[in-house]
């Protein structure tokens, strides 16, 4: 089902619902308004009227007063006896019928109604002189003053009403404009940044949203598109430099591959075993690469799944699979578990432990141990070491050193770039220390705390 609302902008739901909601309250504010008004009126004419008739009692002192002289909007002034004959009345009441035929009782001699025929309708007040007045002036026959006036038009008709809903209407479509205009420059930042973030390419990530001055939910907005556009542009381009360095890696050994086949082709006295051979030395590098930079790309982007894992148990185990090249010496006093995947943490060993013993001279320490609140694996050799300006390089995806390169002319160049991302992925880290000899290379981990979700040890 589609509702009008999904197919509307924000800014004209936002308008929408402020000029429903201003003509609701706006209408309640009208309609106690015109209740106010004609309630206020009604009380005027009443009180006008009881005047009049009051006035007009106060002055009689003859049974047959004179028609009084009328000076207000009160020109209807009746004098009626018990049997219902008019026994004077004002210039505009001559003539006329009873006004009405009310009667009040003695203990309630002023009433005031309203009453309606054909020619229009009158507002009144009947009025009985007290007992005393009626005996004195008619001996005790009950009198009926009667003083009126037509009903107001504001009264009469629906005037008031209409006066009220046009300027509800007016009042409604000036807060509706006002509410565009606003909303419409409150929302211009988004505009503007959506219309700047379509304008991103993945050729050019270069592009930032502009970012309004504050600190409202908007220009945090702003703040957090910009950072996730840098973040992005970072990715990007780092990807592109993976891949123009797998390129190349790759187009070495194919180009290899390629002649060598052409070579076995071109000369058929040559043996096809050799070429062969040669051809599946060049294959295994490529698989080897290929292998490694899947590792690299799945460590990057695939969540592990976490276990308790002891780095003292793990560094002894991968040192005695690798003992028979240089001795490798384990320093640790006490199990050491952290959280993370163990395959990934024991790739982690192999590569720091290959990387050594490829450039000891004579031995390797491995010291596990608790430093602060964090897990500390140190990887140290007897080798040449690696200079300060080269510490961060070596990580990089397929750089070697100049030495590696001589030691093992046919490695990938990964190892360590794989190690540092698994180490990463468990919000650990993995660097190159000072050593006063060779390479010491250290692992720093996290340890687990009392909130950290694992299973247990396996």
């Amino acid at each position: 089902m589609s509702f009008p609302s999904r197919r509307l902008s924000v800014q004209a739901i936002l308008v929408v619902a402020t000029g429903v909601l201003s003509l609701i309250a706006l209408s309640a504010v009208a309609v106690a308004v015109g209740l106010a008004i004609r309630s206020n009126v009604e009380r005027s004419v009443f009180a006008d009227t009881q005047r009049a008739a009051t006035d007009w009692i106060g002055s009689m002192d003859t049974a047959r007063p004179p028609p009084p002289v009328t000076t207000s909007d009160v020109n209807l002034l009746q004098l009626v006896d018990s049997s219902g004959h008019v026994v004077s009345a004002s210039k505009a009441a001559a003539g006329r019928p009873v006004l009405s035929e009310v009667w009040p009782p003695s203990d309630d001699r002023i009433q005031q109604h309203t009453e309606c025929t054909d020619s229009g309708c009158v507002m009144f007040t009947a009025s009985r002189p007290s007992p005393q007045e009626e005996q004195v002036l008619w001996g005790g026959e009950s009198h009926v003053v009667f003083a009126g006036r037509d009903q107001p038009a504001i009264l009469s008709t629906y005037r008031l009403e209409l006066y009220l809903g046009a300027g509800v209407l007016t009042a409604s479509a000036l807060l509706v404009v006002t509410a565009w205009l606003l909303i419409g420059q409150a929302l211009r930042p988004v505009e503007l940044m959506r219309r700047r973030i379509a304008e991103v390419t993945v050729t050019d990530l270069g592009l930032r949203v502009p970012e309004p001055p504050g600190g409202d939910a908007i220009a945090r907005l702003a703040r957090t598109a910009n950072e996730t556009l840098s973040r992005l542009q970072e990715a990007v381009n780092h990807q592109r430099h993976f891949a123009s360095m797998v390129s190349h890696e790759l187009r070495t050994p194919l180009t290899g591959l390629r002649a060598q086949l052409e070579e076995s082709r071109l000369y058929p006295e040559m043996d096809p075993r050799v070429a062969i051979r040669d051809a599946l030395v060049t294959v295994e590098r490529c698989q080897l690469i290929i292998d490694e930079m899947l590792m690299l790309a799945r460590i990057r982007t695939s969540p592990h799944r976490p276990a308790l894992v002891d780095l003292s148990a793990l560094a002894q185990d991968e040192a005695a699979l690798r003992s028979t090249k240089v001795p490798i010496q384990v320093y640790a006093d006490e199990p050491v578990v952290v959280c993370g995947n163990p395959v990934q943490l024991a790739e982690v060993l192999v590569n720091l432990l290959r990387n050594a013993q490829r450039h000891a001279r004579s031995r390797v320490e491995v010291r596990v141990r608790r430093v602060g609140g964090l897990a500390e694996v140190s990887v140290l050799d007897d080798g040449i070491g690696i200079q300060p300006e080269d510490r961060e390089r070596v990580f990089e995806p397929f750089a070697r050193l100049v030495e590696a390169r001589r030691r093992e002319p046919q490695g990938s160049g990964l190892g360590l770039a794989i190690s540092r991302a698994i180490a990463e992925a468990h919000q650990g880290s993995l660097t190159v220390e000072d050593s006063l000899q060779g390479a010491d290379f250290v692992l720093r981990l996290p340890l687990p705390d009392d909130t950290t979700p694992v299973p247990p040890a396996r």
